[in-house]
């Protein structure tokens, strides 16, 4: 059984159950349509299948190829944007050291990220420190045309090539492509790099369960076994029942939309422990990328407590009343510290004097739960018992599963973004891409 719980308390003196109720009926047809793959978007339904359809044969390969860079490399270099990196960084931040690289000791290599944005200051920093350490790379692409990975893998597999040879950079370079097509594809397989392949049926958002985020979370050391086994857990939890008063799913989705039909037009989810930062920015692609669309959808926001508290905690509580709060909150941490006691008590503690810091936290997150609800926000719970691998498995499909809901219930297709093409034909034809001749023209004319 899953460990996830649902909480709606806070939501009840704003919307009457009964109007969440009202969606039962839509949720059991929307439950429907994904179960028996006849939605819209129907072709990128794979990730439904991930918990359970990766063979153990695929999961031993992955800790392989994973053992084996881990003896050549002490820095390993995730290439990719969106869907390619967040929910990789989203676990390995959640689960690792806050200053993994500033320990003496390293029991895996240390993982970092480019190809996410086009900046000539990062890159260039980056390739000063590749100078210095030994790596490997993954680099993540259905196409390989991908600009901004693309731009970052051609600098980076230059830079390996002239460090370590053309035969030695191939060993250390691992592709996650399409299975048969493609500029990645095809040089892949010329050059003979290691491939794992990016399901046709699994778009980006919700690749994490795929080698995309599979290898990389290896690579840092931590239990892909059981993160797919916690993914596993709430597959098996919401497929008992499509009751939206069992199914914490089905409640989520139907709670998320009636206060959208209330004009709670923005969501923003909160943490509380700072490593989950990463996990807001994968749930951030995952719901604006699958909602924005047909000018319909919830603004996906996040804010990490209780240093948010400090600069957008006053909008919050004060500003615009078109706000609600899903909450992350995390019933135990992995770790035990306790305050102090001062003889001199210049800084009035020692009321909370032998109080672990955790029981402070969750104390100002009760306390913000009720200040934000008196002041006119709607919050949703949503509690894990720790952060490790099988919590965050849970909280993986129990947010993508909603996240296809959701957007049924909005009529929209949540699995397609043909929004994110309009910047990328205005870049191309700014750059003079061959092809774009007409575009060019029109759009130096607007500038």
């Amino acid at each position: 059984m899953a460990n996830l719980k649902l909480d709606i308390r806070n939501v009840l003196s704003f919307i009457d159950e009964e109007v969440i109720l009202s969606y039962q009926e839509e949720i059991e047809k929307h439950f429907e349509a994904l179960y028996d793959r006849s939605g819209k978007g129907n072709d990128f339904l794979g990730w439904m299948d991930l918990p359970t359809g990766i063979s153990k044969e695929r999961i031993d390969d992955i800790n392989a190829t994973a053992e084996r860079i881990r003896d050549m490399a002490e820095v390993f270099v995730v290439i990719g944007i969106g869907g390619s990196y967040l929910g990789a960084r989203a676990v390995i931040e959640a689960l690792g050291h806050h200053f993994y690289e500033l320990k003496k000791e390293k029991d895996y290599p240390l993982v970092i990220f480019a190809g996410q944005n086009i900046s000539e200051d990062y890159l260039a920093n980056l390739l000063e420190i590749l100078d210095e350490k030994d790596y490997a790379v993954s680099v993540i692409s259905k196409s390989g045309t991908t600009t901004e990975p693309a731009i970052a893998f051609r600098l980076i597999r230059e830079h390996m090539e002239k460090k370590y040879g053309v035969e030695e950079a191939r060993k250390r370079i691992i592709a996650i492509t399409d299975k048969e097509k493609g500029a990645l594809r095809t040089l892949a397989d010329n050059e003979g790099y290691k491939t794992y392949v990016v399901p046709d049926d699994v778009g980006g958002r919700y690749s994490v369960l795929t080698p995309v985020g599979l290898l990389p979370i290896a690579m840092a050391g931590f239990d892909i076994e059981k993160l797919l086994q916690g993914a596993e857990s709430m597959k098996n939890e919401i497929a008992e029942s499509t009751d939206i008063k069992e199914n914490p799913v089905a409640l989520y989705a139907a709670t998320r939309n009636a206060l959208y039909q209330k004009d709670k037009i923005i969501e923003i989810l909160v943490n509380y422990q700072p490593e989950l930062y990463y996990f807001t920015e994968w749930w951030k692609q995952l719901y604006g990328e699958s909602e924005g669309k047909e000018g319909k959808g919830i603004f996906p926001a996040g804010v990490s407590f209780t240093t948010d508290l400090h600069s957008m905690g006053q909008y919050i509580q004060d500003g615009l009343r078109k706000i609600f709060e899903t909450v992350i909150s995390v019933e135990n941490p992995n770790k035990k510290l306790q305050i102090p006691k001062d003889e001199e008590n210049l800084d009035k503690l020692n009321y909370i004097a032998g109080k672990r810091i955790h029981e402070v936290n969750l104390m100002a997150e009760k306390g913000t739960t009720i200040a934000h609800v008196d002041g006119g926000v709607p919050n949703i719970k949503i509690s894990i018992p720790q952060v490790n691998e099988k919590s965050l498995g849970e909280l993986i499909f129990f947010f993508e599963m909603a996240c296809a809901l959701s957007g049924y219930i909005l009529g929209i297709n949540p699995f397609d973004q043909p929004g994110v093409e309009e910047y990328k034909r205005n870049m191309f034809a700014l750059l003079g891409k061959p092809g774009f001749e007409k575009e060019t023209e029109k759009i130096r004319k607007r500038l």
